[in-house]
C-alpha cells in the first residue's frame, strides 16, 4: 500500500531526484515500484508500451528497501526501477523479440548489460514493446500489437524501441534500457522528447543475447529524461568484458574538449537531396542557434562524405540476417509474420559480390567519418527526416511533399552504426504550437561519449524542452 506521505509526482522525478529520496529516507524502493506498477496499468491501456510485468519486482523492491534501511546499498543504481526492450534478456521475464517465434521464450540469466544494471541494484520492472526482430521504424507486432505515440496515440513512437520511449515519456521509469542497429536509440526519442544514447560500439559490452540480426552495429545504451540519468546509467553499463571482443579495444580521447569551450560543430541539415520535413528543418536550425549562443563555432554545410550508397545497401543486413535465422530456427516459416519471411526470401538471393561491396563501403566510410572528426568536434543533424506517421505503418510514403521508400525517414542515423561512433538524441527548443516534439542528433568522435555528455548538460540547462503528453495526467 502506497502511504498517505508518498508524493504525488512520483513519475515525473528523475533517477537522480529518486536517489535523493531514497537517501533522505523521504520514500522507499518499495513504495516507488508499487507506484510505477500501479501507473503502468492504469494508464497504459490503449497506448501498449508495456508488454510483460516483472513478477518479482516488490520482493526485489522491498530488499532494495532494506539495503537502503541498513546502509549496505548495492551500488549508483538502488532501487532504481527500470524498463528494458523485449529483445534484450531478462532473467525469469519473457523475451519475445516481437515475435511469435520467440514467445515462449523465458531466458535463465540476464543478458550481460542488464546483470550490470541488478548488480548496481537496479528493478527491472518489465519488458517493452518492439517490432518483429527489432528490425522496423515503427513499433507494432501480430504478438503484442501496434505501440502508439503518447503524444498522439494515432502515431508512431518510432522503431525499434518504440515501447521504451513511450513509457519513459509517460513516467513509467525514469530510465529504460534499448538497442540501436541503425537509429533505434536516437529516432523513437526524437519522436517522444526524452533523451537516447547510442554509444560507440564496444562501450557497452554484451554476452548472452538473442541473436544480433544486425551484428555488431547493434548497440544496447540508455533513454532517460534528463542527461545526468544518462550520464548515471552509462556509468553502470559501460566497461570491458572477455566475452565481447569488441569492449576490449577502446580508443584514446584525443580530444581533451569539453562543454567549457568553443566546440567544432558541423551543422548537416540535410543528406544530399534526402527531403526532410520543414517543421523538423526549423527546429533543428533553432537548436543550432541555441550551440551557437552556447559559444560553440556551428558552421552549416554537407557532410564531408557520401551516405547515399550505404542507405540503398543497408537493407541487405536484415535481409541476409533473417535469411540465417531461418536456417537456425526451424520453425521461422511457421511462426514469423509472412512479411519477415519474405526478408529472408530476399537474403538468400543476396550474392556474395553484394556483401563485398557492403563492407567495402563501411570501410571507406569509416576512414572517411575518422577524418572528419580531425575537422569537427561534433557533428548536428535532425534525428528524423519525417514527422510521426500512422501508428500502423511501417514508414511514410512522403516527406515534404516528395515520394519516399521504407528508409526514408531514416537516412540520417544508420551511418552512425556503420561508424561505430557515439551519438545523442536531444529534443529541440520548444514551440508554443508544436504537438508533437522534435529531436535532434549529435554525433561525436570514437569514444567521445563524454563530450556529447558534457554538451547535452550546457544544452539542457539553456533550453527548455521538457514536455509531458496529456495522457500522462
Amino acid at each position: 500500500m502506497i502511504p498517505s506521505h508518498f508524493p504525488d509526482n512520483i513519475w515525473q522525478q528523475d533517477a537522480t531526484d529518486i536517489l535523493a529520496g531514497y537517501a533522505a529516507q523521504t520514500f522507499t524502493p518499495r513504495e516507488v515500484v508499487e507506484a510505477l506498477l500501479q501507473r503502468i496499468s492504469v494508464k497504459d491501456e490503449g497506448l501498449n508500451s508495456v508488454v510483460a510485468l516483472s513478477p518479482s519486482a516488490i520482493s526485489e523492491a522491498e530488499r532494495s528497501t532494506q539495503r537502503w534501511r541498513s546502509g549496505n546499498a548495492l551500488g549508483r543504481l538502488e532501487g532504481i526501477p527500470i524498463l528494458v526492450k523485449d529483445n534484450l534478456e531478462v532473467a525469469g521475464m519473457p523475451a519475445t523479440f516481437g515475435s511469435k517465434l520467440f514467445a515462449s521464450n523465458i531466458p535463465a540469466r540476464d543478458e550481460l548489460p542488464i546483470a550490470r544494471l541488478r548488480a548496481a541494484g537496479a528493478i527491472i520492472i518489465g519488458k517493452t514493446n518492439c517490432p518483429e526482430f527489432a528490425l522496423e521504424g515503427y513499433t507494432a507486432n501480430e504478438l503484442h500489437g501496434v505501440t502508439g505515440n503518447p503524444f498522439d496515440l494515432s502515431k508512431t513512437s518510432g522503431g525499434s524501441s518504440g515501447g521504451a520511449v513511450s513509457a519513459v515519456a509517460m513516467g513509467f521509469a525514469p530510465i529504460a534500457i534499448g538497442t540501436d542497429g541503425g537509429g533505434s536509440l536516437r529516432r523513437p526519442a526524437a519522436y517522444t522528447g526524452i533523451i537516447g544514447l547510442k554509444p560507440t560500439t564496444g562501450t557497452v559490452a554484451r554476452s548472452e543475447a538473442l541473436p544480433q540480426l544486425l551484428l555488431d552495429f547493434e548497440v544496447v545504451g540508455p533513454f532517460a529524461r534528463s542527461v545526468r540519468d544518462i550520464e548515471l546509467c552509462l556509468g553502470v553499463l559501460k566497461g570491458a568484458a572477455r566475452k565481447d571482443p569488441n569492449s576490449r579495444y577502446r580508443p584514446a580521447n584525443t580530444s581533451m574538449r569539453n562543454a567549457d569551450k568553443p566546440l567544432r560543430i558541423l551543422y548537416a541539415e540535410t543528406i544530399g537531396a534526402a527531403p526532410v520535413d520543414p517543421a523538423i528543418r526549423t527546429a533543428c536550425a533553432a537548436a543550432a542557434n541555441e550551440f551557437r549562443n552556447l559559444g560553440h563555432r556551428v558552421t552549416l554545410g554537407e557532410l564531408p562524405f557520401d551516405i547515399g550508397p550505404l542507405n540503398t545497401l543497408w537493407p541487405l543486413i536484415g535481409q541476409t540476417a533473417l535469411a540465417s535465422l531461418r536456417q537456425t530456427q526451424p520453425d521461422f516459416d511457421a511462426l514469423a509474420a509472412e512479411k519477415y519471411r519474405k526478408i529472408a526470401d530476399l537474403g538468400e538471393t543476396v550474392k556474395a559480390q553484394q556483401l563485398f561491396d557492403l563492407l567495402n563501403l563501411f570501410t571507406a566510410l569509416r576512414r572517411k567519418a575518422s577524418v572528419a572528426f580531425g575537422k569537427w568536434d561534433l557533428i548536428l543533424t535532425p534525428c528524423c527526416a519525417a514527422m510521426p506517421w500512422p501508428a500502423e505503418d511501417a514508414f511514410p510514403e512522403q516527406i515534404d511533399g516528395q515520394a519516399v521508400g521504407p528508409r526514408g525517414h531514416a537516412v540520417h542515423t544508420a551511418w552512425v552504426n556503420a561508424c561505430h561512433l557515439p551519438a545523442m538524441s536531444l529534443p529541440s527548443p520548444l514551440h508554443n504550437d508544436q504537438r508533437i516534439p522534435i529531436g535532434i542528433q549529435l554525433i561525436a568522435d570514437l569514444g567521445h561519449e563524454h563530450v556529447l555528455l558534457d554538451v547535452a548538460k550546457a544544452y539542457e540547462r539553456r533550453v527548455s524542452f521538457r514536455k509531458w503528453p496529456d495522457l500522462a495526467f
